[in-house]
């Protein structure tokens, strides 16, 4: 980086933890942290999260030296780097971390060693269409048929230590079986699975890992002898073609797309596919059950109700999965979370730290099976190279917990030390040591467990099907029409912190019906969650049902919580306000400004004083900071006055009336931009009136999809009938969850989430409510 570049750079070097003395390649400070980075360390290799934490907080982007790496540790970035996959190229994938010596090179030549490109690595425009004319078996419906298999092995594994009451789970169980079931996917025939089996893990050690000098050459030959084996293997299925695998099914493409799957390009995806399809499933069932067992009551919970074990799955994913990280490269200069990044630059996306980035995720280290958005995960990767064996990953995982739980609900960790082999981006205990009392095994009572089957969840994602078993814990009126609502977990256990701004949606019995309810008690209070219901006059149902159905002791669902109306706490000063039973949210952040010591007021406006939830311990708390404005008093808030002057470094909060939020936009239009953030009860905006629409047409950059969208269809329906997974949970423009990212079109934005300056750069949209703005105009989305 020149002299004036330098003096731009938009990281603040003073506040990292001190500088090494060092310089990366764009002359910024090297930080005492990002030298000290060492992956393979014992560290990194036990909790890659926790290892990084410091830059999450602190240096989310930094040089290492030591690697020679950029590192990338936050969410939003690592997302982004998935997403644009022509700047940040997947070529480096799949290259060796640790450059081997000659002696080792010469080794691999003497084999014909030459691993071309795979779905992993391969750049556009050859990607996509040798992904597309692949991925049919990848589907959860031609996934389904492997069901039966996964299960009988897991059984016969299970079989063969139930009665010994201790057993290592990884050697005689964990290992195999995914191999198995990725050999039989792959089409492997039964009398090459054991020669296969002892040259795969060689393959790791030689990308990942960091083998020493005097290992290397051994690895070499291990490595080359995979590579000649797996061509006699791919020489053999050749022969008989119409045979069930993967690999057969892409001999038989072959011959309709002889330019796009090419013969070495199936050499290398045998080699890759054995790999992939084994060893991370592996590690993923070794760290899940290693997980469950440290959290007993998480392990207790899916013993009683098997109906957790995918959403388990997920969290165990997301908390603890076995993919650490990922590498790309940068095509072109490029910034990444503010860091300027030089074209040629390595980048190392720690994606199990982004799992625990509390900007994504609610109390992101607390373990929580019944997270409603733990497939949110980065572990397979997102967008265009996401895993595509993901599924078939979940289907075993889930069905091996099954068959865990099920007949050894009683297992416990053994006494012991966990090792892993060293290398940056896969992780999984080598050892997994369990004990039991084989006296207590239940099928000894009652074989007739060992008929029931749990139905597997195949290609769905959590997000919005997991929701939380609750308990009424007390329900009071704290203002006219007002009740206060305590919520428990049913089984007592802890709850996530949350976050003031935050939210949960209260599933309101079998009415189908479900509505967001800010939280407004205090959250460090781990064991309960309070919400502030208002009895609506003209009430869609939720309102309604609180205040005529809840009852202490009842049991209710409870998804999130979530925050899309996160307080600034870096903020100068915080101007709050509140209208009505938009306090709710207001009242927590006044509580947390407090706490921080940063200046704030309050500005509480109701018709009538006694209509006004929390108003007594507001007064309590806040004294002359709160100013109440009672209509029935004469008093009524002038935000034009309270806005007049701008203050520098000052945020406006507001959550309330549609005319409220309104009036505040016109008052605050000369202050800097986005200054007012608001939270909306409720949205027409998004209503969809097929008689009054135009269809349009949206493009998939990445999925080289073309998409028609009706006049009576939104966006969001249009893509998840095309079979691309997008979130979503309000469907009405309010909670940001269905976000996809726009890279040309111009879009008639109707949410209520985006602030003007991201309508203005147009990047993204809301896929439940948003358009096209004109008929027969085109939208292209980076999916």
């Amino acid at each position: 980086m020149n002299a004036s570049a330098a003096k731009t750079c938009p990281i603040d070097h003073s506040q990292l933890t001190r500088p090494s003395g060092q310089t990366g390649p764009t002359g910024c400070p090297v930080s005492h942290g990002a030298a000290a980075f060492d992956p393979f360390s014992d560290g990194y290799q036990q909790d890659p999260p926790e290892y990084v934490r410091w830059a999450r907080e602190q240096e989310p982007v930094f040089y290492s030296p030591q690697l020679g790496y950029w590192v990338v540790t936050r969410f939003d970035d690592i997302k982004a780097i998935f997403r644009d996959n022509i700047t940040f190229s997947p070529s480096i994938a799949l290259e060796k971390i640790t450059p081997t010596g000659e002696e080792a090179n010469a080794v691999l030549a003497s084999y014909g060693f030459a691993l071309n490109r795979t779905l992993v690595n391969e750049d556009e425009p050859a990607h996509m269409p040798r992904r597309r004319a692949l991925m049919e078996p990848f589907t959860p419906e031609a996934l389904r048929h492997h069901e039966p298999m996964v299960r009988q092995l897991a059984r016969e594994y299970v079989d063969r230590f139930i009665d010994d009451g201790r057993a290592d789970l990884v050697d005689q169980m964990l290992w195999e079986v995914p191999l198995t079931v990725a050999m039989h996917f792959l089409g492997v025939p039964e009398d090459d699975m054991d020669t296969l089996r002892q040259y795969s893990i060689a393959h790791t050690v030689n990308t990942w890992g960091r083998p020493k000098p005097e290992e290397q050459v051994a690895v070499a030959h291990a490595v080359g002898n995979f590579w000649q084996y797996a061509g006699k293997v791919l020489d053999k299925m050749r022969a008989n073609p119409e045979a069930d695998g993967w690999m057969q099914y892409g001999i038989r493409k072959q011959k309709e797309l002889p330019e796009v799957v090419t013969d070495s390009y199936l050499h290398s995806m045998m080699m890759a596919g054995i790999v992939a399809a084994h060893e991370t499933t592996a590690n993923a069932t070794a760290n899940a059950v290693k997980l469950l067992l440290q959290h007993p009551e998480a392990w207790q919970a899916i013993c009683r109700d098997p109906s957790l074990i995918p959403g388990a799955v997920e969290e165990c994913l997301r908390h603890n999965g076995s993919v650490a990280a990922w590498r790309r490269l940068a095509t072109k200069d490029v910034v990444v979370g503010g860091q300027p990044i030089p074209a040629g630059s390595r980048l190392l996306i720690v994606t199990s730290s982004a799992n625990h980035d509390e900007g994504h995720f609610v109390d992101a280290d607390f373990f929580d099976i019944e997270r409603d958005n733990a497939s949110d995960h980065l572990t397979f990767g997102y967008g265009s190279h996401q895993c595509m064996g993901k599924n078939l990953a979940r289907m075993e995982m889930q069905i091996f917990l099954e068959e865990f739980t099920r007949r050894l609900p009683h297992m416990r960790l053994a006494e012991q030390e966990f090792s892993y082999v060293p290398n940056t981006s896969f992780r999984g205990p080598e050892h997994l040591w369990v004990e039991w009392d084989p006296a207590q095994n239940p099928e000894r009572t009652n074989p007739a467990l060992l008929q029931l089957r749990q139905p597997v969840r195949i290609g769905e994602s959590s997000h919005g099907q997991t929701s939380r078993s609750m308990r009424v814990d007390s329900v009071e009126a704290i203002a006219e029409d007002v009740l206060r609502v305590r919520l428990a977990a049913a089984d007592g256990r802890q709850l996530p912190r949350w976050t003031p701004g935050s939210h949960i949606d209260l599933q309101c019995g079998d009415t189908g019906i479900s509505r967001q309810y800010s939280l407004c008690g205090d959250p460090q209070q781990a064991g309960t969650y309070e919400i502030a219901v208002l009895r609506e006059e003209h009430s869609r149902g939720g309102s309604a049902w609180v205040h005529s159905h809840l009852q202490p002791g009842m049991q209710v669902q409870v998804r999130g919580p979530r925050n899309h109306f996160v307080l600034d706490e870096g903020a100068r000063h915080l101007i709050l306000v509140a209208g009505g039973i938009g306090i709710t949210p207001i009242a927590a952040m006044a509580a947390r400004a407090k706490a921080l010591g940063i200046p704030y007021e309050i500005h509480y406006s109701a018709r009538q004083r006694k209509r006004m939830a929390l108003l007594e311990s507001l007064q309590a708390l806040h004294g002359e900071r709160l100013h109440v404005y009672a209509g029935e008093e004469g008093r009524r808030a002038d935000y034009g006055a309270l806005l007049a002057a701008v203050r520098p470094g000052a945020q406006i909060y507001a959550c309330g009336p549609q005319r409220m939020l309104d009036g505040l936009e016109q008052a605050s239009r000369h202050w800097p931009e986005d200054s007012l953030r608001v939270e909306h009860f409720s949205t027409t905006l998004g209503a969809l009136d097929p008689s009054k629409e135009h269809g349009f047409e949206v493009e998939l950059r990445e999925s080289g999809i073309t998409l028609q969208v009706r006049s009576d269809q939104t966006l969001l329906d249009a893509l998840r009938g095309a079979n691309i997974d997008i979130e979503s949970d309000c469907r009405e423009g309010l909670c940001g969850s269905c976000e996809v990212p726009v890279l040309a079109g111009d879009v008639d934005h109707r949410d209520m989430v985006l602030t003007r300056s991201e309508r203005a750069v147009c990047t993204k949209m809301m896929s439940c409510c948003s358009r096209a703005r004109t008929k027969d105009a085109k939208i292209v989305l980076g999916l």
